[in-house]
């Protein structure tokens, strides 16, 4: 992203006026660590922190969901099985965050993320059974892996190394267990859709278009929710 800067300035107008610190990025970092330490209290233990009883209350389980207990669809995306799992998910919030951050600003990375992780669940709902449990920002942070891409593309900056992680990170997700693919797979596509639709807006209207974007894809992850359950 770096190297990337200077040629955004020639290529393309601004989406935003990007913030020198990463701050809804350093937010997003703190809540997620934060519910992991009350988890982590509830359960008293590090690694079995999905034990806790709030772990069980927002958990992401379809049959819950089509219980009617929506909140997990997004509460889901800041719980993390043990401290591995958290480290792995900040480390490349914080990496890819904070660039994505500085290029779009604050509020369309946050619409992003969040866009992101919705379709991560919507996914997972969708493929799942009644009884399986999916946690953790992984969709989200998959999400904005597939808008760095995006971006990338649109400064006409070579993206071959995000191209590797993203081809790395599908790898593990195949070969570890417990990894929930179908929701990163999710979080990539909507996240790079959300992005292409901001980096890629027209001129005129700029901001409705973007606005629209994002809603509309709210709207077809909620709908993809409601036809799963």
């Amino acid at each position: 992203m770096a190297e990337g800067r200077p040629a955004a300035r020639r290529t393309i107008r601004p989406v935003a006026r990007g913030p020198r610190t990463p701050v809804v990025t350093t937010s997003l970092i703190a809540l997620n660590v934060l519910v992991f330490f009350v988890t982590v209290v509830q359960a008293r233990s590090l690694n079995g922190n999905d034990r806790s009883d709030l772990f069980a209350a927002w958990s992401l389980v379809p049959g819950y969901v089509a219980q009617g207990e929506w909140w997990r669809v997004v509460t889901a995306g800041f719980l993390h099985y043990g401290p591995l799992h958290l480290l792995f998910n900040m480390l490349a919030l914080w990496v890819i965050g904070r660039d994505m951050e500085m290029l779009l600003g604050r509020t369309r990375l946050l619409a992003v993320y969040l866009v992101a992780l919705l379709g991560g669940s919507a996914a997972a709902l969708l493929f799942y059974g009644a009884n399986s449990e999916v946690a953790g920002a992984s969709g989200a942070v998959f999400g904005l892996m597939g808008g760095l891409a995006v971006a990338l593309r649109r400064m006409r900056v070579p993206m071959t190394q995000v191209v590797v992680v993203i081809a790395i990170n599908i790898v593990l997700s195949v070969t570890l267990p417990g990894v929930s693919l179908i929701g990163h797979l999710g979080g990539l596509i909507v996240g790079a859709v959300a992005t292409a639709a901001l980096v890629y807006a027209p001129a005129r209207n700029r901001t409705a278009f973007q606005a629209g974007a994002i809603g509309a894809l709210t709207v077809l992850s909620i709908a993809v929710m409601l036809l799963a359950v």
